[in-house]
């Protein structure tokens, strides 16, 4: 599915709009429409640990998100070898507002939200 980004990607400015591919029920795929180049690995953080927060209101008003919404929530995963010690940024999640097909990737804060870092590895949260 394709989603126009609104906002910043941050360090990727000049993506305007991406396509998801799931893979599986855990991971999925997030390209640059318009380069070839560009890509991440997203992965659905609720099926890992507890992962909620209040949505920034610059992010519920760049996406036109109120209480009637579908809203998904994805995390970019750094892939390392072995799998396991890939790292996701949970401070920096993807926000999809399915009702326009908007995107935009929010800042949480870091003191507001202690138990999220910025590079956590998958093996962590092996049960």
């Amino acid at each position: 599915m394709s989603y126009a980004v609104k906002g910043t990607l941050f360090g990727f400015e000049e993506t305007k709009n991406v396509t998801i591919n799931e893979i599986d029920a855990l991971f999925s795929t997030m390209s640059d429409d318009t380069n070839e180049n560009i890509s991440f690995t997203l992965v659905k953080p609720q099926l890992l640990r507890e992962y909620a927060f209040d949505l920034p209101m610059d992010v519920k008003a760049l996406l036109d998100i109120n209480e009637d919404s579908v809203v998904s929530v994805y995390n970019i995963l750094i892939i390392q070898k072995p799998l396991e010690r890939s790292t996701i940024n949970f401070l920096a999640p993807i926000i999809i507002n399915h009702d326009n097909n908007y995107l935009a990737q929010a800042i949480l804060d870091p003191k507001k939200y202690p138990n999220f870092g910025m590079a956590e590895t998958i093996e962590s949260f092996k049960q």
